[in-house]
């Protein structure tokens, strides 16, 4: 199962702190084709029926069946550049 990084966590609450449903936000990562390389994220205010649901420290993350297989082993974390831009990256599972 996907995990998240604690700088993933806090940019992912900060992401949905302001957004109406704040309690049932996350991000959405769902597939646009075949593979990982057609991976999209956007902001979403609850899971879609199929999505598997990850949620670390009050951060939600909504993967749909294509993403959740591509993402099984993986880590999402996340960094802000010096304009406070906020980016996200997918990595291999610590041991």
């Amino acid at each position: 199962m996907l995990t998240l990084t604690a700088n993933a966590a806090q940019a992912i609450r900060d992401l949905t702190a302001a957004a109406p449903e704040p309690s049932q936000s996350g991000i959405r990562i769902s597939s646009q084709g075949e593979g990982a390389s057609a991976l999209t994220l956007t902001l979403a205010t609850a899971p879609e029926p199929a999505d598997e649901v990850v949620e670390t420290e009050g951060a939600r993350v909504y993967l749909d069946p294509v993403a959740a297989s591509v993402l099984d082993d993986k880590s999402l974390d996340a960094g802000a550049d010096d304009q406070g831009s906020v980016s996200f990256l997918v990595k291999e599972q610590s041991a």
